[in-house]
Formats: C-alpha cells, structure tokens, sequence
C-alpha cells in the first residue's frame, strides 16, 4: 500500500512539472507592428497596422494633425466658376513641435513652444517638409525633383497632384478651407475679429487653435502666420479650369491669411500676398492637406 501512495505521488509530480514546462514554454503575440523609413532622418519610426487615416493605413504621425474633409466645391472669380474636388484639411497650422518631429531640426523661431505655430519657413522647406510626412504616414510623395541646390532650391521640381499624399493647398483649396462656406468679406461676419484671428501684435506667432475656428472647423485661418500655397503668383485665368493649380512657372509663391503682425484687412479670404520661394518670413508659416489625387 505505501508503495503503490509512492507511485501515484511520484506520477502526479511528474504530470505538474510537464504542465509547467509546456505554460513556460508558450509565445505571447504582439500587436502587429512595422517599420518604415523616416526620411528626415537616418532613424525609423513605428507603425501600427490597426491605425486608420485617410487611404486606409497611416502611422501615428497622421493622427498628430486632426483633418477635416472638404467637400467638392467651387470657388467664384469674376464671371467663373473654379470646380475643387474634395480633400482633407489640417485643422491647424503646422506646429514647431511636428515640424521638429518629422524634420529632426527646428528653424530659428522668434518665439519657442511647441504648439505654437512653425515660422521662418521657406516655400521649399514647407514642400520638403509635406514629403517626409508623407513617407512616414506611408503615402505617396507630391513633391518630384532632381536634386537640391542651395539650401533648399528644389531643381527640376513638379507637383504630382494625382499622388494621395500630403501637400501645401492650391490657392483654390485654401480659400474654400478658409471661408468655411461663407461668402462674407471675412468668415465671422461683422463679429469682433480677435476673438477668431491673432493679429496687430509685435512680436512672434501663437499657439495654435486658441481661437475661434471657422464653420468648417479649422483653426488660424486668419491671422498667427501667413501660409504658404502651391500656386506660382500672377492673375486669375480668364476662363473655366477645373482643379485649378496655378501657372506653370512663375517668380514668386501666393502666401495666404496674414500674419500676426498684419492689421485686419489683410486677414480676409480673398487676398493674396506673394514671396520669392527661397525667401522665409517669421509671420510665415503653413498648414498641409491631404489629397487622393485629381
């Protein structure tokens, strides 16, 4: 009888250490991560399949912007009409803190924080800038050219605008964005204007979105910085263009929305600045939208 306890206190021994060794022995799976390359820097970033953007897979350096979507719309110049298709907006101007992040470098700024608009930005820089977003959200790039002169001339440069990427708007996207479906001199009416815009000041850009936005949602689009667009300045074409893009060459970059140093008059949808692309501005900054193509 002692014997046969033995046995079966030996057996029920053998049977807990074989359940142990086969629990230690068991792989716990991790979420589904995957590694792009980081074209601003020599580093990676990390990328999580379950992340959902525009286009269906974005890392997390999309979701750093919130986006509106834009309707199909067109915009009234003279006696014609300018059809736009839809696109997605950023609701804010890009902020030294993501400029920093995609960048790995930050420009000297008139005034330091995070989330305070990016300034001191060149047309050439803000279009390097929309590339390497969009490498790191996965996307196509809009931005092709040979090489880079200078500090940051982009040679040979066109505008992939049937790329779904990140980019700076056409002047037809960013006045539709900016009036936020209204057709007033400016998007709050006869309201007080610095409850919406940050203007008239002395010195350096806000922090983003500290102010009322428009009807569509998105923050500063008068006013903290200037922003740049696509479009080669010079004047409206004469006839119907759908998709309007701008002229083919041109001298100087159409700057939109005035800055904060600009008095009110220079804040309303409608009117245009322009600088030579190589030159910055610490009242010039940019906002990106995001595009499937046209």
């Amino acid at each position: 009888m002692w014997q046969r306890l033995c046995l079966l206190w030996s057996l029920s021994l053998a049977l807990f250490a074989l359940a142990a060794c086969t629990a230690s022995g068991e792989t716990a799976e991790g979420p589904d991560i995957s590694v792009i390359d980081n074209a601003a820097s020599s580093g990676s970033v990390s990328k999580s399949s379950s992340s959902n953007g525009p286009g269906g897979d974005s890392s997390s350096v999309f979701d750093m912007l919130e986006w509106k979507k834009i309707p199909n719309a067109f915009i009234t110049r003279g006696v014609n009409e300018f059809s736009v298709n839809s696109f997605s907006v950023a609701t804010t101007e890009v902020t030294q803190k993501l400029y920093k992040f995609v960048m790995n470098s930050l420009l000297k700024q008139s005034k330091i924080g995070d989330e305070r608009a990016v300034s001191n930005v060149n047309w050439y820089r803000a279009a390097l800038f929309c590339n390497a977003f969009s490498k790191l959200a996965g996307f196509d790039t809009a931005y092709v050219y040979k090489s880079i002169a200078g500090d940051s001339t982009l040679v040979d440069l066109t505008i992939d605008y049937a790329a779904k990427a990140v980019r700076l708007p056409t002047e037809n996207e960013w006045e539709i964005a900016a009036r936020g479906g209204k057709t007033t001199t400016y998007y709050w009416d006869t309201d007080v204007a610095s409850k919406y815009a940050y203007y008239g000041q002395t010195s350096g850009p806000d922090e983003v979105a500290q102010r009322i936005p428009n009807e569509y949602g998105l923050y500063d689009m008068a006013g903290n910085v200037a922003e740049w667009v696509n479009d080669w300045y010079d004047a409206y074409p004469k006839k119907k263009i759908d998709n309007y893009t701008g002229p083919t060459k041109g001298t100087y970059r159409v700057i939109r929305g005035g800055g904060w140093s600009d008095k009110v008059s220079v804040l309303a949808p409608k009117e245009r600045e322009k600088l030579n692309p190589v030159q910055s501005k610490e009242t010039i900054g940019f906002r990106v939208v995001y595009s499937t193509g046209f």
